[in-house]
Order: C-alpha cells, then structure tokens, then sequence
C-alpha cells in the first residue's frame, strides 16, 4: 500500500514524496482513513512508529478548505511538552508547504506578544500546550468555540504530568460536535476514562501491544555501584561504536552535572533539560541534529516524540521511575527500521524499577557485566592486601635509641634543684624584696615625708627619735 491508496490529496502526496516517504507505516495505513471520513480515534503505538504524521498528514487534507478567524483557531492539537509541540510545527510546515495554511504555536518561554499577534490574524491550526493554552485563555486572548477538530497527542504523558485536569477543562469549552483524536503509547485507566468521556464512538488503532519495546532495540542492564556510574558510561562511550547518543537521567541536576563531567572528559556533549530557556533548548536539538555535538544528555523532557534519525545508542544513566518512560527513552533509538542500542545502568536501589520494567515489557533484559575498563580498574584494589610486607618497617623500632640521650639531658636538668637548695641558707634576705612590689603603690604618698632610704620602717619618723643625747 503506497499513500496514494490512503485517499490523501496530490498537493500533500507530492509532499510526502519530497520528504522522502513512499510507503505508509502500519499506525499511518489504518489511522488516516478513518480520519479523513471524520471519525474519532484512539490510536495506540510505541515511538517511532510515525503517530505524528497519522493526524498532520489528514489535518492538512480536511483544513484545506475554509477560513479562519480572528483569536478562533479551527483545530487544537495539544502537547505535553514544548519540545513535542515545535516538532509538530515543522511537521506541518513540512508536509504543509503546497497548502496555505496558518499556524500558531503556543507553548512556555516564549514571549506571549507574539503568540497573541498571531491568533489576532487567525489560524488554522493550534498547537499547543496545556498551560500556556490556559493562560490565554484566562486572559481573554483566545476563543475555542470554532475548533472543530482536536488532537490530544502522547495522552500518557499527559497523564503523568498531572496535565489531565486541564484536559478535561479544555475539552468542556470546545463545541460537543467535533472530531478528536487521541493517540498514546499506553492505555492505563486513566486515559481510557478520558476517552470514554470525550470521544464519541471511536474507531481504535493498535499496531503493538500496550507498553512493548521496539524489537530492533537490543537492551542490556549494567549492574554497578552508584559512585562507579560515570567511570562504566566513560568505558562504555569509549568501547562501543557510539555515532550518537542521548543519555537520559531522571534530576535535572544530574543533567548538567554529567555533560560537565563528559565534557571535561573530552566527548563533544550537550545538554537538555526543563530548566533552560526554550530558545536554548530549541538550539542545542539543533546543534545534536546538525551533528555539531554526538551526545545529548537529557531529562525526560526528550524521551517523548523527537525524533533524531540516526541515534545508535541509547543510556539510561539513571533506571525510570515510571516503567513507561523506559520504552519512551530507548524508542528515542531504532527509529523507522533501524536498529539500536540501549543500555541501563542499575543500582542495588533500582531493583523494584528494574522489576517493574520487565513486568511491563513482558521479557526480561540481559545483564551485563563491567566494561573492560572499568574491570582493569577494580583490579589493582587487591594490591592493597599486600600492605602486610610493609610492617617490616615497625621493626626499625631501634631507631628510637636515638632517645637515649634524653636521660643525660635530664641530669643537668635535676642540678638547678641543688640551686634552691643554697637559697634555704638565707631565707630572710629574699623576704624584703617580695615587700617591695606589694607597698609600689606607696612611692605615691612617701615623697610627702621623707626621702630617706628604707630601713624596715615605711611610716613617718617620730619626734622622740630625733632627740640627740648630750655629748
């Protein structure tokens, strides 16, 4: 089946012909029927397996006729993330260049006056995320009474950034007549329960079982201690033939912590993650995509949709805390039918999420031993053990008799003690020195009566003593 069977337009195949897609993958053959007759539906598959281009492609079709409005766009499609919502941009501006369609993208660390001059103007399509889709429309900015035709695209994701809410809030101020389209790699409760309630009588789409990993991604688990992780990545980077990577940890901290470290270590890195500015996260995808840097280091951010071609390698430097998210990070690698690589590093603490992986691909990953490097390294730790041959050194023991002229220097220490000894002779003659300090304040008053010198006698002379005997 080519895309000329799909009941798609000559404008929008010629499109996809210079983009360099010829047959339809097996979510686009059964998804764009069904939409271009109007129909709601809920389409399950993993990443890569071409979702986006299953609701732009028929979008473009079904808006190809019809005006827009000012601040009244005529299709929503909501995002999870920034990242996720420029990607369908460029999908539309790609696959949309024969079709005079206008678009708006509105999503967070942009400047608002734009986005609102652009709705002022009216526009086909929407794209959006959920907060900043809010916040206009709080503001007045926005009215989605004319949207006829709504997206809600990776609903899981959704789901686990507490986004659902503002879903369900979103959905009660679109007109009740309109087709939408919802599309997930899983199913969980949740989200079928959105489903039941928005969606009417939809046609559901699964190419794969709920939450399976591609199987041309080969897994492996590396088994190491939390303070080795960065020395078995370095081994690994330098042992495998890495083309390019994206290495996935769960804190935004360890983010930048590690591509310093890489960098610092010589490997061209970058980084991306929720904490930069959206112009330059937009320019570091730019920057890994052009090849200027071969390893990204990312948060979740960047496991869902983007889609990079040619990523041979995938590292979960830190084991998910959301079983999901591991099939949405490996399928970051082995896109449109290649093959890919993906190795996990787990700590004894990632045991219970390690678990919980294999329960919900149904298959266990292969444990791996240590790199070579790493395995060279650990082994001079038992060198250690042959510090025993060194306590022949206490034996130079001996060496301390140099001490033993210590006794010589304490006799002619004890020979001042004869010293006091001489000094009982006379203990009077010491006495009247210790007199002198204590009447020192009395030179004060003493200039008054006298200056004669001290005989033992400190107070005024009496007038009897002066009396001179007769010759």
């Amino acid at each position: 089946m080519s895309f000329a069977d799909l009941g798609l337009s000559d404008d929008l195949l010629r499109a996809v012909e210079e983009s360099g897609y010829t047959e339809p993958t097996p979510i686009q053959k059964q998804a764009i029927p069904s939409v271009l007759m109007g129909r709601d539906l809920i389409g399950i598959a993993q990443t890569g397996t071409g979702k986006t281009a299953a609701f732009v492609l028929p979008m473009i079709d079904i808006l190809g006729e019809g005006r827009s409005r000012a601040r009244m766009p005529r299709s929503l499609i909501l995002e999870p993330t920034r990242e996720l919502a420029a990607q369908v941009a460029e999908n539309f501006d790609k696959y949309g260049k024969n079709h005079k369609l206008s678009m708006a993208l509105l999503i967070g660390g942009v400047s608002m006056g734009d986005q609102q001059k652009a709705l002022e103007k009216g526009v086909d399509v929407l794209i959006a995320t959920p907060g900043r889709l809010m916040d206009l429309f709080g503001r007045g900015k926005i009215l989605l009474t004319g949207c006829d035709l709504l997206v809600i695209d990776e609903a899981d994701r959704m789901l686990d950034m507490g986004f659902i809410p503002d879903i369900e809030e979103i959905c009660s101020k679109l007109p009740k007549q309109r087709q939408t389209l919802l599309f997930s790699a899983t199913m969980p409760p949740p989200i079928k329960k959105l489903a039941d309630k928005f969606l009417d009588n939809p046609k559901s789409v699964e190419v794969s079982r709920p939450a399976t990993a591609n199987t041309q991604i080969r897994q492996w688990l590396v088994e190491c201690d939390s303070r080795r992780k960065r020395e078995t990545l370095r081994d690994l980077l330098h042992t495998e033939a890495v083309s390019t990577a994206i290495i996935f940890c769960n804190r935004k901290t360890t983010v930048r912590e590690l591509a310093t470290s890489l960098k610092r270590d010589g490997f061209s890195a970058g980084e991306i993650h929720g904490d930069m500015e959206q112009r330059d996260r937009i320019a570091e995808l730019d920057r890994f995509k052009a090849g200027t840097i071969n390893i990204l280091v990312a948060s979740d951010v960047a496991a869902r949709g983007l889609d990079v071609k040619g990523v041979s390698h995938v590292f979960n430097y830190d084991a998910p805390w959301h079983p999901d998210d591991y099939i949405h990070r490996i399928g970051r690698t082995g896109r449109g039918g290649a093959t890919g690589i993906a190795y996990t590093f787990a700590t004894s603490s990632d045991a219970e999420a390690i678990e919980n992986i294999e329960k919900l691909t149904g298959m266990k990953i292969e444990r791996v031993g240590k790199p070579k490097r790493a395995e060279a390294e650990t082994k001079p730790a038992p060198e250690a053990k042959s510090t025993p041959e060194a306590k022949p050194e206490r034996e130079k023991k001996p060496e301390r008799a140099e001490r033993a002229p210590r006794p010589k220097a304490e006799k002619p220490g004890r020979a001042p003690k004869a010293a006091p000894a001489e000094a009982k002779i006379a203990p009077e003659e010491p006495r009247p020195p210790r007199a002198d300090p204590r009447p020192a304040p009395a030179p004060r008053p003493t200039p008054q009566h006298d200056n004669e010198p001290d005989d033992g006698w400190n107070g005024p002379m009496p007038s009897f003593l002066s009396v001179k005997l007769g010759d």
